[in-house]
Order: structure tokens, then sequence, then C-alpha cells
């Protein structure tokens, strides 16, 4: 199950808090998280934690949410891993590569900042129908709409956007799973021919995600979709839930901000 951008119904303090304040929450802690000093790296790994464990999500399906994008955290942390010059820790005496003190800790601050976001906007999709995500998005971008901005329309790409991303992946699963049912072999053979085998699907994936985009085209049209100003089914208000939550988030980023100036 591909948890990224997918939403998973509950009924936890997350899944009923308003939308706006869990995306200005997630908008703070990408911030927190790119700008943390190394005390703050414990907290705010305390603090996912506990987000997590407070939406009622599984260590699962929160390392399920990270799978289609560990290859990439591994070519983040080696890059800095084998490019970052500082004091020898390791060298290879057949190849010209040292592994440094400074790389090692840069490749793994990086990987961690990257986790932490994806782990945070894994949480926001998983407890937020995409409909209240729309609305959130919107009414946070309305202000714009006076200088000429279509905030409607920007919120409703973000959302297709976050919509098509998990789509995306469950395509390439199904591509993956009918060529290898016809014999083709993607665990085997080294890196270069693995590639190669991946490469074959690029075609058709594409292809499927043009045919994707064609019909919610169709489906929109059908629907009498327009741009402009339009009313929703539920109106976003605020409650004091919303309001303990903004507060402890405000908190949050107040600590941390504390720890990075005793720093």
């Amino acid at each position: 199950m591909i948890n990224l951008g997918q939403y998973r119904p509950g009924d936890s303090v997350l899944h009923r808090l308003d939308p706006r304040v869990k995306i200005c929450a997630v908008m703070a802690l990408s911030l927190l998280i790119f700008g943390t000093a190394p005390a703050g790296i414990a907290l705010i790994s305390l603090f996912l934690f506990a987000l997590i464990r407070t939406a009622r999500l599984t260590l699962a399906q929160t390392a399920a949410a990270l799978r289609p994008v560990v290859i990439f955290m591994a070519v983040i942390f080696f890059m800095h891993l084998f490019t970052t010059e500082g004091r020898p820790l390791f060298t290879f005496s057949a190849l010209p590569i040292t592994i440094t003190r400074e790389g090692l800790s840069q490749g793994a601050l990086v990987t961690w900042q990257f986790a932490g976001l994806v782990i945070g906007a894994a949480v926001l999709t998983m407890t937020t129908l995409p409909s209240d995500l729309v609305g959130g998005i919107e009414r946070l971008l309305r202000p714009l709409s006076r200088v000429g901005i279509p905030s409607q329309e920007i919120a409703v790409m973000i959302a297709m956007a976050l919509r098509f991303l998990p789509m995306l992946l469950e395509e390439y699963d199904r591509l993956r799973m009918a060529q290898m049912a016809r014999g083709a072999d993607f665990s085997t053979g080294g890196i270069a021919v693995r590639m190669r085998a991946v490469m074959l699907l690029a075609v058709p994936l594409m292809l499927s995600a043009f045919r994707r985009a064609d019909e919610l085209v169709m489906a929109m049209e059908a629907r009498g979709y327009r741009r402009g100003p339009r009313t929703t089914l539920r109106e976003l208000r605020m409650t004091g839930t919303d309001v303990a939550a903004f507060a402890v988030m405000a908190a949050f980023v107040l600590m941390n901000i504390g720890l990075r100036v005793v720093a």
C-alpha cells in the first residue's frame, strides 16, 4: 500500500483539525527541519513521532510512505558521503574515494531532513480529505486573489498533483508486475542492466499518465468545472481544538528557535 498522498480515514485529533492549521504547521515544520541546530534534531524527531502516534498511524504505514523515495534518499546520502571534503575517516585503496567525517555527518543530516519533509507531508495527506485540503489551500491563498492570483486554481492544481503521485506509483508497480509476468527480470544483473530494465517502463508509464490526465480533464468538463470563485460543501471554521493546536505548534517553533540561539 502506497501511503504517500493517500487519505486514511480515522477519528483522531489530527483528522478533526482544520486543514489550514495542519498546512501552516507542516510549512513551519519544514522551515524548522531545514534550519534546525544539531540539538534540535532529536526534538523534531520526537515531535514527528508524536504526530504519527496522535494520528493513530502505525510505523509500518509511515515506512510505506518513505518507500517510494528510499532510492533518492540513498543517492543524496552517498553523494554527500563521497564528495564532501574534510577529515578522512576511511580510504579505498583501489579507488580515489575518501569518506570523511564531515561527509558522513552532512549526508546523514540531509537524508534526515528529506525524510522529515516526506513524513510531515505524508501525515498531512493521510489525515486530511482531498476536498478539505483544497479548501484549506484556497482559504490561505485567498488574500492573493486581490492582486490577480487565482487562488482556487492553484489549490486545485496542488491537490491534483498530490493525488497523481500515489496514482503514478501504483501504475508503476502494476506495469512492473505485468512485465515480470512476461519474463522481465528486475532483480538480477549489474546496475546498468537493472537501470535499462527499469527504463523500459518509462514509455508505458508516461502514456498511462497522459491517459489519466485526459480522463481527468474530460471528467471535470463533464461536471461543468469552470474557473472563478465557488462555494464549498463544508465551510471551514476554527474551533478551540484548532486554536490549541496552533498554540502548541507556535510554542514548539519558539522552543526550536531558542535552542538554535543557545547553540
